[in-house]
Formats: structure tokens, C-alpha cells, sequence
């Protein structure tokens, strides 16, 4: 029945991989089933028969789905089944689409749509490759048009040595982890994160996984040889040479000097007259045909910038190629929040806020990773005013959540472990003015933010941007690309990092890949830049992180208290836990390994809690004071209960300094008194006197 099965077999890592085609969706243009070690992915690639109408761009959709089965577990949810994916899931959608939307024509409006399925997992052979290596292969063989192969491999670094496809346990004792995309060239995609790892290193893992992905493109390459489809023809949709020539010669002036500010609101009042005289001048020659000579107005507008880069060496807003726009930085905007940074550059705005919050407050996480919550969490906000427009707010899109997990992933370094900080931080980077690399704005803005919240940090943070402009054999890069570099430039490669090393790199671009000599300058000058922002910027806008948290954030404690007692401090159903709490005005979290973390604001509430939970963990000791309840009356004196379920009597005789005839006279049920304990009876029963605190 599967006669046209073809199964392709390699190896990664010294794991076994093996590609199957011709048996699974059979009905897509291209499909894989993948198998690296036990993991096993379905990728198929999907095109429309007739172009889209009515658009001006490619619609390439990449979806990344993981399926909870993969590693036999059932959904948390209501419903028990997948839904909205979660954040790892479109990162990795993210990280598909950068590596193979450069190698498809710009001017196809076909629809392509890559599905990239998760069945199983085997930890040790991470998903996300076998889903980039079967994208790519699905794309090849089938009969879509597309300028690949590509392959992919995660990049370690084990004892300053690059490890190529590191399994489970390298991959934590790794100090970095790092996904290069490339064809048989070029290097086409770069996402790392790492732990303050040396631009040298950086560059050799990265020229070391370039090198890896040679003979993986070269086995995909082997596969369409075998199996590959003739690539069907497509209409293309652009505007016709001749319109473009009569355009650039008419308005390529207009334009040039339109574009001659460094103020992007300037720029777009300036265009938007040549645009309605481009259109009245040509209506008669070219009717009805405004998306076309839109078209051409665009790329007069990249042709004027990229001859002022590489012809004059001269950009938009009259900067040298490494000089970044005016900086600004400022702390403590918002009096109310736990930690605030503004950050500044150019037209580029981005406040952050600091949340602190109890251990309990951590995010939990219902997806295929290992880890079932996450303490430390970074959230940013692309609103449509940042850019001058009035798009409603619909939630986050996939660009908003991929930016963010890029800045928490630039900060996560140097975030203090929970022993060394025993809190859940919450970081909203909003921007508020967007006029290019506003991702690593945010990251600036966050560590202002954490420093004036308190948070000891190991070390400040900055990240910057570096474009690149090609033509042929020739190439130049720069820092800090403003918007309009990005639109007609041809790369946007962002790099944070503390002055000791990179902690974080997304690279996107629009070609078809980077040469080894552009990766490394572009390592070098953002280095150099974001030690410029750390010194001149941030440090002197805050030189430290402050020594007190805010008043308005909640205060800690941390205790230590024996496994054996974690049943008695929480109680039947969560009784005595809820009790404290509720006394005390706190939160509190026990964990299984006996550490309990308290959080209040109100100092003297959390002192008691404290006092409460090491009096259920401990056994009282003589002279020690607390503050306790009321909770029966004796002729001979009262019941105290010092902690839900240690009660003591304080004898008639210890109520007060003077003589009491009457229990009554001095105490009633429920009030709180402050008692101190005098010893523990042969028994174990306390006994307690109010009159010692007096």
C-alpha cells in the first residue's frame, strides 16, 4: 500500500536520524516524518494553487505544535486538549520562519503553510531541530519554489570547547545554547542564549555549526534527488520595469530629500506629498495601477538608502556607522510600582516595570519542557501609538511574545537565584516610540528597572542592534539601525549582553545568509557598543542596585523546617496554613524539600508567621516571646494559643504584675496578648506568663 516510501538515514550528535516521505500526509505538497533518537516530528509544507489577490507580500504561516501525548501527558486544562499554543511552541514557529522565509521569492503570493508536529519527545534530541531539518526537507522535495536546503544544530559550550548537538545532560551543564540555521553557503538564522560567553567563543560555536549543517544539507540535497518534485511556476506580482525606471527617475530627487531627517514624523510629512504627486503624474499612463507605483516609491525609497550607505557612507540621520542616537536613562517614574527604568535612543522609548512577588506567585507551565513553573517572567507591549498608528489592541501577537522571551533571555543570567533571592519577578516592558530595535530598548530599560527595584542583579545588562547593507560581493554593517535601515537594510542582528559576555542573540534577515566575517564584526561592534550603554548610560543613571526594596513591595522570609513537620505546618486540607496566613496578613509557600517562603508587607506579620511556623517546626523554647490568642478561660488562669495548634497556660498568677482575683478581670476569648514561655513541663505542656512581657 506504501509502495512510494523512502526512508533517508544520517546521524546527529551520534544519535540516529532517519527522514520518511511518501507514507504520511500524502496530500501535501511536501511531508516528513523525522526520527532523531526517540523523538519524532511530522512536518509537512502546503501551498495554494492560485496566488492570494489584493496583498503586497509573501503569506508564508509556520506553525509549531506540540502535542502533550509527546511525552505522555494529558492537558491541564478544562477542556483536557491543546489549545492556544504555548509560549515555547510559537517561539519555535519564530525561529522556523527566520531560517527559511529569506530563501523564498518576495514577489510569490501564493499561500505556504508549514506544519511542524510534535508526536514524541526524547529529551536528549531537542524537537525544535528535527522540526527545522524537516521544514527544510518538506519544502525541498516538494513542488513549491524555494531556494533552500537549509539545516540547523544546536551549539553547546562545554568546558570552552563548541559541543554540537548537546544531549539532556550537556545541554545543562552547557554555558551556552545556540540554533544556527544555514544553506550551503551561508549562515541564515542565529537565536543563543548564554551565560556571559566571550565574542570568541560566540563566533567559533557559531562557525562550528555552520560547518556542522554542511553535511546535513547535502543529505537533504540527496533526498530531492531521490524523491523531489518538479518546482511549479508561479505568477509574479510586481510592478513592471519600466514603471519602476519611469518612478526612480521622476521622483528618486523627491525622495532623497524627503528622507534627509533624522525625525521620523518629519519624514513621513515630507513623503506623503510626493506620494499623491507620484500618483496625479502617472494616472494618465498607468491608471488604476496605485499598488504598483506604491511599490515602486518603496523601492526607490531602498534604493536611495542603500546608495547613500554604500555609495557615501551616509545614513539617514547623518550618523557615522557606529555611532548610536542620543541616550537617555532615568529610574523610579512610576511611585507606586516595585522598580521602573525608562530608556531612551533616538525615537525609541521603552519603560519597564518591576512586580515582585512570592515564590507561590511563579507562572506554571503546561507544555513539553521539563520545568513546571518559571519565577522569573518578562512580558513587553508593542502598542499601535508607539508607531504613530490607530490598530486596535487584540492581545499579544507573536512578534510581542517573541521579543519578550529575547529580553528575558538576555536578563536571565544575571538574575539571582531564588536561595539568593527568594522571589517571582514580573518585568512589563511597554513601548511607548518605536523607530527601530525596541527589543533591546526593553532590555536596557529592565535592568534600570531591576537595579531601582532592589533586585542584586550580577551584573547590568544592554543590548543593541547591528544592520548590514549588501550588494554583490560588497557589504558594510552598523549600530543602532533605526526603522528605516531595518525596512531597507538586510539584517537586524540584536546582541545583549553584560561587559563580561553575550547572554543573548536573535538575528533576522533578508538574504540569503551571512558570511563568517560579517558575524564577527557584527560581534565586535556591538560589544563595543553596549559597553558604551552600561557606562555612560545606565550606571550613571543608577550605579547600583539599591540595598531595600521598595516600601510598597512585599517583604521575605525564609525558613528551613524538617520534612517530617511540612505535614503539621500545612494542616489538614490547607487548615493551618490558611490560619497563619489569614492572622498574619502574609502569603506563604512550602516546599518539598522544607523551605517555607513567607511575603507581607507589613514587617511585624511576618515576624509572627515566622515565629508561628517555627514554633509548629520546633518545640518552643524557654524565653521565647510571641504573640498569641486567647482561646479558653479557667478559674485558675487562661489558654493561649500561640501557633494553630500549640497552646500553653498562662497561670492566674502570671497574668499580671498585680494580683488578679479574676481570669476575667484581665483577658476575655479571642483577645491577643503577648506571653513569654517559661518551660516545658515533663509532659510537653507550655507554660506561658503575660506578666514576664509587661
Amino acid at each position: 500500500m506504501f509502495e512510494n516510501t523512502h526512508v533517508f538515514e544520517t546521524e546527529l550528535g551520534g544519535r540516529p536520524l532517519s527522514m520518511e516521505t511518501g507514507k504520511l500526509a500524502q496530500l501535501a505538497n511536501g511531508a516528513v516524518l523525522v526520527r532523531w533518537g526517540e523523538t519524532v516530528v511530522l512536518c509537512t509544507a502546503t501551498a495554494s494553487a492560485v496566488p492570494r489577490e489584493g496583498i503586497d507580500f509573501f503569506p508564508l504561516s509556520v506553525d509549531y505544535e506540540e502535542k502533550l501525548y509527546a511525552v505522555g501527558r494529558i492537558p491541564g486544562s478544562f477542556l483536557r486538549r491543546e489549545g492556544k499554543p504555548p509560549e515555547e511552541a510559537i517561539l519555535a514557529s519564530r525561529v522556523i520562519d527566520r531560517s527559511i522565509r529569506p530563501l523564498f521569492q518576495k514577489d510569490m503570493r501564493n499561500d505556504v503553510s508549514v506544519v511542524c508536529t510534535v508526536m514524541s519527545l526524547d529529551r536528549d534530541c531537542p524537537a525544535q531541530i528535527a522540526a527545522m531539518l524537516g521544514a527544510s526537507a518538506a519544502l525541498h522535495i516538494s513542488d513549491i519554489p524555494w531556494g533552500g536546503p537549509i539545516a540547523a544544530v544546536e551549539v553547546g559550550l562545554i568546558d570552552e570547547k563548541p559541543v554540537i548537538a548537546p544531549d539532556a545532560a550537556q545541554q545543562k551543564e552547557s554555558q551556552m545554547a545556540v540554533t544556527v540555521a544555514s544553506t550551503a553557503r551561508r549562515i541564515v538564522m542565529i537565536e543563543a542564549g548564554a551565560n556571559e560567553v566571550g565574542d570568541d567563543a560566540m563566533y567559533e560555536g557559531i562557525v562550528a555549526g555552520h560547518e556542522a549543517n554542511q553535511a546535513l544539507v547535502a543529505f537533504i540535497e540527496h533526498m530531492r534527488e531521490v524523491v523531489g518534485k518538479e518546482k511549479f511556476t508561479y505568477t509574479a506580482v510586481h510592478a513592471s520595469d519600466e514603471m519602476q525606471r519611469d518612478v526612480l527617475e521622476y521622483a528618486a530627487d523627491a525622495v532623497r530629500e524627503a528622507l534627509d531627517t533624522d525625525d521620523k514624523n518629519v519624514r513621513d510629512a515630507r513623503l506623503k506629498p510626493v506620494y499623491e504627486d507620484v500618483f496625479a503624474h502617472f494616472a494618465e499612463k498607468y491608471p488604476d495601477m496605485e499598488a504598483q507605483l506604491d511599490e515602486c516609491l518603496y523601492k526607490t525609497q531602498k534604493y536611495v538608502v542603500r546608495r547613500w550607505l554604500l555609495d557615501e557612507q551616509k545614513r539617514v540621520d547623518g550618523r557615522g556607522m557606529d555611532e548610536m542616537r542620543p541616550l537617555a536613562a532615568e529610574v523610579d517614574l512610576l511611585p507606586r510600582v516595585h522598580g521602573s527604568g525608562l530608556f531612551t535612543r533616538g525615537q525609541t522609548q521603552v519603560l519597564t516595570s518591576v512586580t515582585l512577588g512570592s515564590t507561590g506567585d511563579a507562572q506554571l507551565l503546561d507544555n513539553l519542557g521539563e520545568a513546571k513553573e518559571k519565577r522569573y517572567m518578562h512580558q513587553y507591549n508593542f502598542p499601535s501609538f508607539s508607531v504613530g498608528e490607530t490598530r486596535p489592541s487584540r492581545g499579544p501577537n507573536r512578534r510581542e511574545i517573541g521579543h519578550g522571551a529575547l529580553a528575558e533571555r538576555a536578563l536571565l543570567p544575571v538574575i539571582p537565584s531564588v536561595d539568593d533571592f527568594p522571589y517571582t519577578l514580573r518585568l512589563v516592558s511597554e513601548v511607548l516610540s518605536s523607530n527601530g530595535s525596541t527589543s533591546q530598548a526593553s532590555v536596557c530599560a529592565s535592568t534600570l528597572a531591576l537595579m531601582a527595584a532592589g533586585v542584586p542583579i550580577k551584573a547590568p545588562v544592554a543590548g543593541i542592534s547591528c544592520g548590514l547593507i549588501t550588494e554583490g560581493e560588497r557589504w558594510m554593517t552598523m549600530v543602532d539601525i533605526q526603522g528605516l535601515e531595518d525596512f531597507f537594510g538586510d539584517m537586524d542582528f540584536k546582541v545583549a549582553g553584560t561587559k563580561a559576555g553575550i547572554t543573548a542573540i536573535q538575528m533576522d534577515l533578508k538574504i540569503e545568509g551571512l558570511t563568517p566575517a560579517m558575524v564577527k564584526e557584527a560581534l565586535y561592534k556591538t560589544h563595543k557598543a553596549r559597553n558604551y550603554i552600561i557606562d555612560e548610560v545606565i550606571l550613571k543613571a543608577i550605579p547600583a542596585p539599591r540595598t531595600e526594596l521598595s516600601k510598597w513591595a512585599p517583604k521575605m522570609r525564609v525558613l528551613s523546617i524538617p520534612l517530617e513537620k511540612i505535614r503539621e505546618v500545612i494542616g489538614t486540607g490547607g487548615k493551618v496554613i490558611h490560619q497563619i496566613c489569614d492572622l498574619c496578613g502574609v502569603t506563604m509557600d512550602v516546599e518539598e524539600d522544607g523551605h517555607v517562603y513567607i511575603s507581607g508587607v507589613d514587617a511585624e506579620g511576618l515576624k509572627r508567621a515566622a515565629d508561628m511556623v517555627d514554633t509548629i517546626a520546633h518545640d518552643p523554647k524557654p524565653g521565647t516571646i510571641y504573640r498569641g490568642r486567647v482561646t479558653r478561660l479557667m478559674a485558675f488562669g487562661a489558654f493561649v494559643e500561640i501557633a494553630p495548634g500549640k497552646e500553653g497556660l498562662v497561670h492566674i498568677s502570671q497574668l499580671d504584675k498585680k494580683r488578679v482575683n479574676k481570669v476575667e478581670d484581665v483577658v476575655q476569648v479571642g483577645d491577643e496578648v503577648t506571653v513569654q514561655v517559661l518551660e516545658i513541663d515533663e509532659k510537653g505542656r507550655l507554660n506561658l506568663s503575660r506578666k514576664a512581657c509587661l
